[in-house]
């Protein structure tokens, strides 16, 4: 048996554990804990904050660039639907059935895997491997507590399902809490304001504006209204309707560019974003990663999903096994062969990558 199949087989085993680890959001503390134990069991000191855990592939040279592996070892939770106990990892056919199979275990496993291979022999970089928590809620104690502790990070790989294939570029998400103001009064009568009817007509406004900039690999800027409330009885005239916007931003616009935008068009209605934390990212196409992947017929693209690269101020590329269709639902699996050509790829395209060291 050669270094890669030890490292396919040890990945699988590692995989098999963390889903039987339960792990959802903020409850990730015994699967942390596995991954301490494997990272010092093949010899690696591992650093923990929260739930998060990283370690270091060799001494660390402060001339050397720095490259980061990252994933996360949260799940969402399970839905009703599933046919099997989402907590008991079953193969069959191939696959591995299991919560967070696919979103994102085999990424986790995956990037560990090349991890301890690229450190065997010296790097033109300092390696980094995180595994991260939170990630499925971008909770506050999740990858951004971890990155305060972390040496300035030049370049990331950010282990999510995409089939192996490398998104350059991701939309941001913004959620909009918005209110349209009239004047109470009966519905008998004809008196007062009607703050739904005010909010109807921008509702309907939004559904066809468009920003004008457009993003040649994530399109435009999409819009949602997902959420409307009004009213407290059937005979009163709103004097006031809250509604929630989604907005995914394109790598076009900051957070914030794309608010000023809404309240500059819509000055009747009240806008107030719950966070502008979650922007868009994008990483150059001419990246030594993204050049190394074209050129071995890689095909990057825009992913419509967010991650951990929203809180990562520094070029990433988000690139895993398994398909994002799988996330989040029922008797989610991973294809064991997906993890094996995984673990190969990100050793191929990482192994003597070299990068520029960015300016401190």
């Amino acid at each position: 048996m050669n270094l890669k199949d030890e490292l396919y087989y040890s990945a699988i085993d590692l995989l098999h554990r963390l889903i039987g680890t339960p792990s959802i959001s903020r409850e990730e503390d015994a699967a942390a804990q596995i991954i301490c134990e494997t990272l010092q069991k093949n010899g690696f000191t591992p650093y923990r904050t929260g739930n998060n855990i990283w370690t270091f592939a060799r001494e660390f040279d402060s001339e050397k660039p720095t490259v980061l592996l990252n994933s996360h070892i949260d799940t969402v939770k399970p839905t009703d639907s599933w046919s099997r106990s989402p907590f008991v990892p079953i193969e069959e056919d191939n696959r591995l059935y299991g919560l967070g199979s696919n979103d994102a275990g085999a990424s986790v496993v995956s990037l560990l895997s090349a991890f301890i291979h690229l450190s065997e022999t010296e790097q033109p970089y300092n390696l980094v491997f995180l595994a991260s928590a939170e990630e499925e809620v971008s909770g506050q104690n999740g990858i951004v507590k971890a990155l305060e502790q972390l040496p300035t990070i030049d370049f990331a790989v950010v282990g999510e399902p995409t089939g192996m294939q490398p998104a350059v570029c991701e939309k941001g998400l913004l959620v909009l809490d918005c209110s349209t103001h009239g004047k109470s009064g009966h519905a008998a009568r004809n008196e007062g304001i009607n703050a739904l009817y005010k909010a109807t007509e921008t509702i309907e406004a939004l559904r066809t504006f468009e920003f004008p900039l457009a993003s040649d690999l994530l399109g435009k800027v999409k819009l949602t209204v997902t959420q409307i409330q009004a009213g407290t009885q059937h005979n009163v005239i709103p004097a006031r309707c809250d509604f929630v916007v989604d907005v995914r931003t394109n790598d076009r616009y900051t957070n914030a560019e794309a608010v000023e935008i809404l309240k500059s068009r819509f000055p009747e209605v009240k806008i107030a974003p719950r966070s502008l934390r979650l922007n868009s990212s994008a990483i150059s196409m001419q990246h030594p990663f993204v050049r190394r992947a074209l050129l071995a017929g890689y095909k990057p693209f825009g992913s419509p999903t967010l991650s951990d690269q929203a809180l990562m101020p520094f070029p990433s590329v988000k690139m895993g096994p398994g398909d994002s269709s799988r996330s989040h639902t029922a008797d989610e699996y991973i294809i064991l062969e997906e993890i094996r050509e995984a673990i190969e790829v990100y050793i191929c395209l990482l192994d003597r990558l070299q990068i520029e060291k960015s300016a401190q």
